[in-house]
Order: structure tokens, then C-alpha cells, then sequence
């Protein structure tokens, strides 16, 4: 993305804070033109010295009060100014980091599933807040260097024309050092936000899995591997912040000479009697003003490359295609009954890696099915596919005679109910973990879900029961608590078609049998999908789908399929033998 794209979508965030900027901009006005006239009235004061004795001191100390008026209120105006622009610039952060979390939220599961959480939140917490640090002190730089550069070289014309062209034609040097330079630094900060997004991503890894790495007594090799990763941000850093840095000093070295020789032609120009003390003292202190944005826009061009880079890497996120919205489609009842077919189904995770290329299965509303299989055969793809997490490449997909395609995500997710193996609880208390699907619920129908799936007796354990505040991710719970909780939220929707994906594996022995009474219960007359490693847990299903690279080899019941020499059999009693 180029850099004027990237600025161009900045404004597009920055109108929505139009009048402050226009606000700040009059103040920044204001504060420019009263610090213009202070040199003026400096200038002034020093030719009401005329000589030994012989001073206007009432005018002087006139001109001196007025400066003295002027700088207060200036310095007010800029405190304003800047006290605007940092309320612009984080509600521009708020905004970009909504429509990053938005936009995150829609993507489809293929996108979070091909990079690493680190990267992603790297991008909305660290490069956002570059960009923050980026227009605040870019935005106050530029509305004040501007109005300097203007305001300043029109007086300095008005007062003397020699002295004028002299800084005009020598200043701008420096800005064109300070964009030489510019311009072969952005390259070396996107490297640098890659980079930390590389770090942020191990140190996410290895904090939120320190168990493993205990465990196996990986310490010393994952600091190694931080220490690769972490040598090479610095490394990415050192580079981007040096030849970034050689900007202040190039930039300075051209208005010192710029200063010189103002300073030279001035004092040819009082010799000659030209001008005056005091008016070489006021086009010194405007070269200096002259000059000092564009030492101050030099120096914040590092901020501004290292910004920019990190915008690039945020807009990339939010110009991720989202899948396409859903168009008005058919009439649909209230619920799903769960008829559901599957015909001539194909689907891969990668183009050139076919994983499914002809499923035909048909499943009668309120059966049970079974779905069975070596690791890697394809159970939880089948799933995904059923939750529209991903879109099949071929084929067709329907619920109740209605295409896949054809019916919302919204729609179709609330009536499906999951509980997988891997569990997830967000910060919040336990009623409304268990509420989550169903926001509205009331405390007795909350209690009769956690009853229903064997939790509420370890809940009233708890400091505060229902109310007890959950850390990150169930913290303070142990795993199989975690996934009762899990449970108990499908319990209290109890939506037509379930779906249990190893729902039971971290629960103990004698627990998960009173769990299993109460999958009984809930899956009677719903159409239920149940993933299960231990084979002896879903003989009783209607059907049984044994998979094998992808694709269901064998259908049938437990009795039909343990008759013949099938793969399932062989499965079956390999299960029994451990």
C-alpha cells in the first residue's frame, strides 16, 4: 500500500472529528501569529535604545508588556490546541481499533486460522497505538510549521527583501534531506513492525502454554528462541531508528548555514544603514522561526514513517474480504427440524490438498449420528462445514430441503448447539457464561442447565456461586469444570440440532456416565452430531460415520457394521484391547 493511500484512509478517520480539527487549527492560528509578532515587538524595544542615556522607556516597557501579553496568550492557545488534537487522535485510534475488532469478528474462520493470534492482536493494540503516537505529534508539528513558514517569511519580506530571499532559497535544503532520507527509512520500519509482530506472537505462545514448556523442559530452548526473535526487532530497531536519526542533524547543519548567512547579509545591511538594530534582531529571530519547523518536521519523520508502516498493516487487516452478506432469501419456520443432506460434497483447506472430494450422506431429523475416524480424517471438517464455518467448493449442503447457502448464519447458528473438546469461558461470572446463548434467561432456568449437566453442585461451592467472577479463559476452574459449564450452555438453549465434539473428554469416569443420561435426555428428538474416540460410548447411535482421509467409508448402525470385516470393527476392538 502506498503511502498516499495509507494517508488517504487516515483522513477518511479524521473527518469524523472535523469540527475539533477545524477548533484546533484556529487556535494553532492564533498561537502562530501572536509567536510571529513577539520578535516584532522584541525588535522594537531594542530601537528605543538609541544610546547611552537615551532610552524611550516608556515605550519600551509598552512593547515589552505587549510581548509579555502575547506569549501568554499563545502559550494558551497551543495547551488548547493540543489538548484537541490528543482528543482527535485517540478517537481516531477508538475508531480504527473498533472497525479492526468489527471486522475481525466477520472474517471467515479460514483468515484467523492461517496466522497466529499474536500477529493479529499485535496489529490492533501495538501498530494502532503507533499510529497514535504518530498523529499527535505529527498533527501538532505541521498545523503550527505551515502557518510558522507563512507567517514568518511574509513579514520577513515586508521588512527586508535580501534577507528574505536568503532563507527562502536556502531553508527548504533541509526538507528535501529530511524526504531523501524519508524515503528509504519506511521500507526499514515495516520491518521493524513485522518484526514485533513475529515477538509479540512467541510471547503468546509461550506464556499462554507455560505448562508444556515446563513440562518438557523446553525453557532453555524457548529462550533461544525469544533470543533469536527478540535480537531481531533490535536489529530491525537499530537500523530503522539510525538512518531515520541522520534527518535532525543533516536538517540542522543546512539552517545553521541558513542562520549564518541571514546573520552576514543583516549586518552588511545596519553598516550600510539599511536597517536597523533592532530589525536585525527581529529577521534573526524570524529565520529561526523560519527554520524550526522544518527542524521539528524532520524530527518527527521517524514517528511518522514508523506510524505509517503500522497503518499500512492494520489497513491490510481491514481490507481482508469478508464473506459475502447474506441476500433475503426463503421464508424460514421458527426452527429447524433437521433434516440435513449432503450430496456429492467437495472441500479443501488448500486448492492443491483435495480433503473431501465426494460426500453423499442423508440424515433423518432427530436421529443421532455418529461420526468416527483416525486423528486427521476429517470429523471436525465435517463439522465446520455444517456450522458454515467454512464454504464447500462443490456440491450440495441442505437443511430441511433448503440449501446451506441459502439460509443466514445467524439463523442457522441458533439453532445448532456445540460443546467441543477445546473450551472457552470469557471474563465475566458464571451466570452469564452460561447465559451466553441466551441473554435473557432467568436465574431458575440458569440453575436447572447446570443442574441438567452435573455443575451446580461444584458452583455453590464457589465464594459467590453464580456470581463468581471467571479470570481469563476460566481461570481458578479446572478443565473438566470448564467444560460442564460448556455443557450447561447448551443445555439452557437446547436448540433442535446438537452438535458433541468429544464433549466428555476431560470429565471424570463416574461423571461423565450421569453426563451421558443427560445427553439422553436433551438429544431425544433432536438431530444430534456426536464426535466421540471412545467407540463404545455411541453404539446406541441411529447412525454411525466412519471416516477415513476425508471421506465416509462405511454407514451404517453398530450391530451392521461390527458384522462384516469393516474398518469400524478393526477400530472397535483396537479400543476395546487398550
Amino acid at each position: 500500500m502506498k503511502t498516499r493511500q495509507i494517508l488517504s484512509r487516515l483522513l477518511r478517520y479524521l473527518r469524523r472529528s472535523l469540527p475539533l480539527l477545524i477548533l484546533a487549527l484556529l487556535l494553532a492560528a492564533v498561537s502562530v501569529i501572536l509567536q510571529i509578532l513577539v520578535p516584532k515587538r522584541i525588535g522594537d524595544a531594542i530601537d528605543t535604545i538609541v544610546g547611552p542615556g537615551d532610552v524611550a522607556f516608556d515605550a519600551l516597557w509598552g512593547f515589552l508588556r505587549t510581548a509579555g501579553i502575547f506569549v501568554l496568550i499563545s502559550a494558551v492557545s497551543s495547551w488548547l490546541m493540543t489538548l484537541l488534537l490528543n482528543r482527535v487522535s485517540f478517537r481516531t485510534v477508538r475508531d480504527i481499533r473498533n472497525d479492526a475488532i468489527n471486522h475481525i469478528t466477520r472474517l471467515p474462520l479460514s483468515y484467523l486460522d492461517s496466522r497466529s493470534n499474536g500477529e493479529i492482536v499485535s496489529r490492533v493494540i501495538t501498530d494502532v497505538d503507533q499510529v497514535a503516537d504518530g498523529l499527535l505529534l505529527g498533527f501538532a508539528q505541521f498545523f503550527t510549521g505551515i502557518l510558522t513558514i507563512l507567517g514568518t517569511l511574509t513579514l520577513m519580506f515586508l521588512t527586508n527583501v535580501k534577507i528574505a530571499l536568503v532563507v527562502m532559497l536556502l531553508t527548504p535544503l533541509s526538507l528535501f534531506v529530511a524526504r531523501f532520507i524519508a524515503s528509504r527509512t519506511f521500507r526499514l520500519f515495516r520491518e521493524q513492525s513485522l518484526a514485533r509482530s513475529a515477538q509479540t506472537s512467541l510471547i503468546d505462545e509461550l506464556v499462554g502454554q507455560q505448562k508444556v514448556v515446563q513440562a518438557y523442559s523446553y525453557e532453555s530452548r524457548a529462550a533461544e528462541s525469544f533470543d533469536a526473535c527478540d535480537e531481531k526487532l533490535c536489529d530491525c530497531a537499530l537500523k530503522a531508528t539510525f538512518f531515520s536519526s541522520l534527518t535532525n542533524p543533516c536538517t540542522r547543519f543546512v539552517n545553521s548555514t541558513v542562520y549564518a548567512a541571514c546573520t552576514l547579509v543583516g549586518s552588511f545591511a545596519v553598516i550600510s544603514g539599511g536597517l536597523s538594530v533592532g530589525m536585525l534582531t527581529t529577521m534573526l529571530a524570524y529565520a529561526g522561526q523560519y527554520a524550526k519547523p522544518f527542524n521539528e518536521i524532520s524530527g518527527v519523520v521517524t514517528e511518522l514513517q514508523n506510524a505509517l508502516a503500522c497503518a499500512a498493516r492494520i489497513f491490510e487487516l481491514l481490507d481482508e474480504p469478508l464473506p459475502a452478506v447474506q441476500e433475503e432469501g426463503p421464508e424460514l419456520p421458527d426452527s429447524l427440524r433437521g433434516d440435513i443432506e449432503f450430496s456429492h460434497v467437495a472441500f479443501s483447506y488448500v486448492r492443491e490438498r483435495p480433503l473431501i472430494t465426494d460426500m453423499n450422506i442423508s440424515v433423518r431429523a432427530g436421529s443421532r449420528i455418529a461420526i468416527v475416524g483416525p486423528t486427521g480424517c476429517g470429523k471436525t471438517t465435517l463439522i465446520n462445514l455444517l456450522m458454515r464455518f467454512y464454504e464447500i467448493d462443490g456440491g450440495t449442503v441442505t437443511f430441511d430441503g433448503l440449501p446451506l447457502s441459502d439460509i443466514p448464519k445467524s439463523y442457522l447458528r441458533r439453532n445448532i448447539g456445540m460443546v467441543l473438546q477445546d473450551t472457552w469461558l470469557s471474563d465475566g461470572t458464571i451466570r452469564d457464561n452460561i447465559a451466553m446463548g441466551k441473554p435473557d434467561a432467568t436465574d431458575d432456568e440458569i440453575k436447572t442447565a447446570a443442574k441438567a449437566a452435573h455443575a451446580h453442585s461444584f458452583i455453590r461451592r464457589l465464594p459467590d456461586g453464580y456470581d463468581t467472577v471467571l479470570g481469563e479463559h476460566g481461570g481458578g476452574l479446572s478443565a473438566g469444570q470448564r467444560q460442564l459449564l460448556c455443557i450447561a450452555r447448551v443445555m439452557l438453549c437446547l436448540p433442535p440440532i446438537l452438535i458433541l465434539d468429544e464433549a466428555t473428554s476431560s470429565i471424570d469416569t463416574r461423571t461423565e456416565w450421569k453426563i451421558q443420561d443427560a445427553f439422553q435426555l436433551m438429544m431425544k428428538g433432536r438431530t444430534s452430531f456426536i464426535v466421540a474416540h471412545r467407540l463404545s460410548t455411541i453404539k446406541n447411535a441411529d447412525l454411525i460415520l466412519v471416516m477415513k482421509d476425508g471421506n465416509v467409508i462405511e454407514q451404517g448402525t453398530h450391530d451392521t457394521l461390527m458384522s462384516g470385516d469393516t474398518f469400524y470393527r478393526s477400530l472397535y476392538l483396537a479400543g476395546s484391547q487398550t
